[in-house]
């Protein structure tokens, strides 16, 4: 394994705010979202930081202690993140939708001393555990501390002792925990992970080697920090020293990236589909799908050609001028007009959406982590990437395919296990060291991984026949603009079926200036004339799979999937498990009676 040049994230994060104290780290929304977003610099970062630790110190927080966070993602859950770490201690994090029964079993399980929280509400989850809150907006209740007064307390305590953080810094070694991350899981309780300063800072240093992340970016970060995909990239941009705005607001990210104007994000597939089905759909509205899908084609041919190592001929050349000017330059304005790399992870990404993002000339780079491998593992380079796969590995790590196909990994970012739970600890592990992703992948002989389903999600049917699901789903939303989510439905039965939900602003799209225009998503959603449109593209999706793959009948539900329902995890990901449970009438209902077969 590499040596890595840092002992801990503190220790990392020190020595960049001593490289470049002046240079821009971090940037937040103007108060009320008037003016321009508000700059810490890398020393203001640290001054902040360094007065939480020295604030939290005085709460009693010592060595690998757990501080949980309760946030939204803002620039306050950075500066409270980096306080809990140069204190010696460990963030838990908690997602903000979390459920207070969830919550507070995270914050009992993890050991958490100290609850830094949002607001009041999200404090209240909290009620009845006996331990400090910070609060970071709103007033605080009785016996609680803003973030603001802990900052004043630490101010106090470095006044007399200035020497108080660099000391805790210095007890930090590599092997101890940094981070307690709480897998959203798809049933039962969820598992913590412990992931130590020593993957955190090898996501870093292996970031820093790819050319994605430099210091003259401007990254728009808006991924949930509770959870890896999110900290790791934390873990980048102190590394190389990256100006990043952040802004866990996804109702303005749009209107963001026009003001911001990044260029670079990182993003869960689903912002990409949302912006490739309003693209269709306006191009629909507007009656011009048909030069659309010519300057895409056109786009898909010239990429071909540079990632074969060619260039285009003259009359390609031309065409690809004219497509650029009359289309593709009005959907890259819509991400801000300066986007030079995009990275997707934490779901896969339909090979359809991704040709298209590389066709008008967004490069979308498609990577793949888990939570107990610090997020960041496979990912696709500018200058050689593979639609369809993952890439090729970070840094030093090691990856090799099992005999039953799992992708088994192994290296410094590999979790040290699961909190208080020896038994599932021993069960990720192979006896020589490998971690169980639980995926099924192949390699290919330049080291690209393809990700072709979840290990536990591959459906077996009453036929024998083995279906992936994800692959399904995936093709099914390139095919049918409309789609917000969809679930193939089959496991021991004799025919696959689906559940779809649309997506709401694409929808209202196709109904405008229509019969239907006005109606409410559940009206739509049960007009004949949309089940007609969607029944088209699940036709359409059929033509494309082998013949027990297809789907015999599907459901369009009345309402999106939803993380408060508990039917996605926060990283947006499905719960298969639960959406069959809470939909279990609706597949039941494409089942009876039924004599299909595969």
């Amino acid at each position: 394994m590499t040596a890595l040049p840092f002992r801990s994230i503190p220790d990392m994060f020190l020595k960049r705010v001593a490289q470049t104290p002046d240079a821009r780290a971090f940037a937040a929304p103007a108060p009320g979202d008037a003016g321009a977003p508000v700059w810490l610099t890398w020393k203001q970062t640290a001054d902040r930081a360094t007065a939480i630790a020295a604030g939290l110190h005085g709460l009693g927080v010592r060595n690998e202690d757990r501080v949980a966070i309760l946030s939204n993602t803002r620039l306050e859950w950075i500066l409270a993140d980096l306080g809990v770490m140069l204190a010696g201690a460990a963030t838990t994090t908690v997602y903000p939708t979390t459920e207070p029964e969830d919550a507070q079993y995270i914050v009992r399980d993890s050991g958490s001393k100290v609850l830094i929280a949002e607001n009041p509400e999200q404090a209240a989850k909290l009620a009845g555990l006996d331990l400090p809150v910070v609060v970071i907006d709103g007033e605080p209740a009785a016996g609680q501390l803003t973030l603001a007064q802990l900052e004043e307390r630490g101010h106090a305590a470095l006044a007399e002792q200035p020497a108080l953080v660099t000391e805790l810094v210095e007890t930090i070694k590599p092997e101890h925990l940094a981070t307690l991350i709480y897998t959203s899981g798809t049933t039962g309780r969820p598992k913590g992970v412990e992931l130590l300063h020593a993957g955190w800072v090898w996501e870093g240093w292996a970031q820093s080697d790819l050319g994605i992340m430099n210091s003259d970016d401007l990254q728009y970060l808006w991924l949930p920090l509770s959870h890896s995909f999110g900290k790791t990239l934390v873990c980048g941009v102190i590394y190389v020293g990256m100006p990043t705005y952040v802004d866990g607001r996804i109702d303005k990210l749009v209107e963001n990236l026009a003001k911001v104007q990044p260029t670079l994000m990182c993003s869960a597939p689903r912002v990409f589909e949302k912006v490739y089905n309003r693209v269709i759909g306006n191009a629909q509205e507007t009656g011009k799908l048909k030069i659309l899908l010519w300057a895409v084609g056109i786009g898909k041919q010239v990429v071909a050609l540079k990632h074969a190592g060619k260039q285009p001929g003259f009359l390609l050349s031309l065409q690809h001028k004219v497509a650029d000017r009359l289309v593709f330059t009005k959907i890259r304005a819509r991400l801000g007009g300066r986007m030079r790399a995009m990275v997707s992870g934490s779901a896969p990404l339909a090979v359809e959406i991704g040709e298209f993002f590389h066709a008008v000339g967004l490069n979308v780079l498609e990577g793949y982590g888990l939570t107990e491998t610090s997020a960041g593992s496979f990912i696709n380079r500018e200058n050689a990437p593979r639609i369809g796969t993952v890439g090729t590995p970070l840094g030093d790590l090691e990856c090799k395919i099992d005999t039953d196909g799992e992708v088994l990994l192994r290296g410094t970012p590999v979790m040290r296990g699961y909190h208080n739970l020896p038994k599932e600890t021993a069960e990720a592990f192979t006896e020589d060291g490998w971690f169980r992703t639980g995926d099924i992948g192949e390699l290919d002989s330049d080291g690209y991984l393809r990700i072709t389903d979840r290990k536990k999600d591959l459906i077996k049917t009453s036929g024998g026949k083995y279906v992936a699901p994800s692959h399904i789903e995936g093709m099914f939303k390139s095919v049918c603009p409309l789609t917000s989510q969809a679930v193939v439905i089959g496991q021991a039965r004799n025919f696959c079926t689906m559940l779809i939900t649309l997506d709401p602003d694409a929808l209202a799209q196709w109904a405008s200036g229509g019969p239907l225009e006005g109606k409410s998503y559940p009206e739509l959603v049960a007009a004949p004339e949309v089940h007609a449109v969607v029944d088209g593209y699940v036709q359409e999706l059929n033509g494309r799979l082998n013949r027990w793959e297809t789907v015999k009948k599907f459901r369009i539900l009345p309402r999106d999937l939803s993380i408060e329902d508990g039917e996605l995890t926060p990283s947006l990901k499905v719960k298969r498990k639960a959406v069959e449970t809470a939909f279990a009438g609706e597949i039941d209902k494409m089942y009876a009676g039924s004599v299909a077969n595969v």
